[in-house]
């Protein structure tokens, strides 16, 4: 529900918050837990080589994709709150999405090929310092408080 000339209405907005769902920026933080569960799985490759295995299994998932596969009760709202999200900040957190699904697919390929426990721990902690930044920019972009001005754009 928008209001006409733009903005949601207070009703939208309200519906949106008690769905873990920013209604200033039409993102869920529930999203990063797709990421948050690869960087879990590289941070125990070091002390549990044998881990290296289940990380090898995570797959990218779209926004879309990971709310569908989930258990979010509000999957339909999340998914149609961030179709609807302004380009701006959907484009800043796509763009983020997107280079993190690129390290830990690189990451994961490289493991793949690696033929010793310490290299694959090396390319564990290596990924973990290039996406939990990364991931913080994510939730910054979900809770507007990073790059994109959400109060500026939400007034255009």
């Amino acid at each position: 529900m928008t209001r006409p000339g733009g903005g949601i209405t207070p009703e939208r907005a309200a519906e949106l918050a008690a769905a873990n769902i920013n209604p200033r920026t039409g993102l869920a933080t529930d999203y990063l837990n797709h990421f948050n569960e690869a960087i879990m799985l590289l941070e125990m490759i070091p002390d549990m080589p044998e881990c290296a295995e289940d990380f090898l299994s995570w797959k990218p998932l779209s926004y879309a994709e990971h709310f569908i596969a989930s258990n979010f009760k509000a999957r339909d709202l999340a998914i149609a709150a961030y179709n609807e999200a302004h380009p701006a900040i959907r484009g800043e957190f796509d763009v983020i999405a997107a280079n993190m699904t690129s390290i830990l697919t690189a990451v994961g390929d490289a493991m793949r090929n690696a033929r010793h426990d310490e290299t694959r721990a090396q390319l564990a902690d290596q990924a973990t310092v290039w996406v939990k930044p990364l991931v913080a920019m994510a939730g910054g972009v979900i809770n507007g408080v990073n790059g994109a001005d959400v109060d500026q754009i939400m007034s255009a």
